[in-house]
């Protein structure tokens, strides 16, 4: 008994001595006033003098507010965000392959069977169903098109919303798991304004561009998908950093193909002919080095489709009178 007694004598002695030592230095170095926190403006003031002892302070507090208990209940949240990338949107428990501990040691060979075995059941758990071991596949082979492509978050993140949106509407039966995920890829990042061609796809996939494409078009009607036609636009600057080309070059590029849409010239053509045509067009008026096998390569189109496309833009800026 005498110990405890004597241990919590301790502890409160340490209480005692850390909030004296908080108070010392709450207090104003310069004339040893009362010290103000500004929580509002990030500032710790002196309520006398006015010296401004400490500024830029970190909130650690919650960035939303709460006007009552039950509000304040629902808007806590601890761990991770959820994620739509993910079949059951982050909230299981995974368990790491590497059979380690938590200070990174080795585990015994009894450990390591326990783990696997762990790992085992863990996986059976998290895809209790069909429609999860469908889901779990299938935003698998998101994610891996997606770095494929060079895709940000937000692309696979939409992507994941249609996927999960045709399997809800029951869109999949008769069409492979991997046709729907990647016209979701395809259609995910036009939306978000980062296009790729059916033809740099259909490389990442394991699917036709044919089927891609047909798949595409079936995902868009049924869902109502507001998709809006490419640009070709959008395709110049992935196309001008691959060629190492100038800020002037892509602003010629882009320059070239606002003229070829105000003639009309974009009508029926592929946007990744007309904005590869221009990058290259655009590199020689500006007396950059590039060529057209280089150019067809980054844009993985032919050179003739460039050729024709290029004599079309620089017909369409003649007869605006601007070249």
């Amino acid at each position: 008994m005498g110990q405890k007694w004597g241990r919590r004598d301790e502890d409160e002695s340490e209480t005692e001595s850390e909030s004296e030592s908080a108070a010392e230095e709450l207090t104003c170095p310069e004339c040893a006033g009362n010290v103000v926190v500004d929580d509002e403006h990030g500032e710790t003031v002196c309520d006398d003098c006015g010296l401004v002892i400490t500024e830029d302070s970190v909130d650690r507090g919650p960035e939303w507010r709460a006007f009552d208990s039950q509000e304040k209940d629902q808007k806590s949240r601890v761990g991770a965000p959820t994620t739509n990338t993910m079949h059951d949107k982050g909230l299981s428990t995974n368990i790491d392959w590497r059979d380690r501990d938590a200070y990174g040691n080795s585990l015994s060979s009894n450990q390591r069977q326990k783990m696997q075995r762990l790992r085992k059941w863990n996986e059976r758990f998290r895809t209790r169903d069909s429609k999860e071991r469908n889901l779990k596949q299938a935003l698998g082979e998101i994610d891996r098109m997606a770095s494929a492509l060079g895709l940000p978050e937000n692309v696979r993140e939409t992507a994941s919303v249609i996927y999960r949106r045709a399997l809800d509407d029951d869109l999949l039966p008769g069409r492979s798991i991997e046709g729907v995920a990647t016209s979701c890829v395809y259609a995910a990042a036009r939306m978000a304004g980062v296009p790729r061609s059916l033809d740099e796809i259909s490389e990442v996939s394991r699917v036709e561009k044919s089927e891609v494409a047909r798949t595409y078009r079936y995902i868009a009607r049924e869902l109502s998908l507001e998709v809006k036609p490419a640009d070709p636009e959008q395709y110049v600057p992935r196309f001008g950093s691959e060629l190492g080309l100038s800020d002037e070059a892509k602003m010629r590029a882009r320059q070239l193909l606002k003229n070829a849409k105000e003639k009309g010239v974009h009508s029926g053509k592929s946007p990744v002919g007309l904005a590869a045509a221009a990058v290259y067009a655009a590199a020689l008026l500006t007396n950059e080095k590039t060529t057209q096998a280089a150019v067809s390569e980054v844009a993985d189109i032919s050179e003739v489709t460039i050729r024709n496309r290029y004599h079309e833009l620089l017909e369409a800026e003649e007869s605006l009178g601007l070249a």
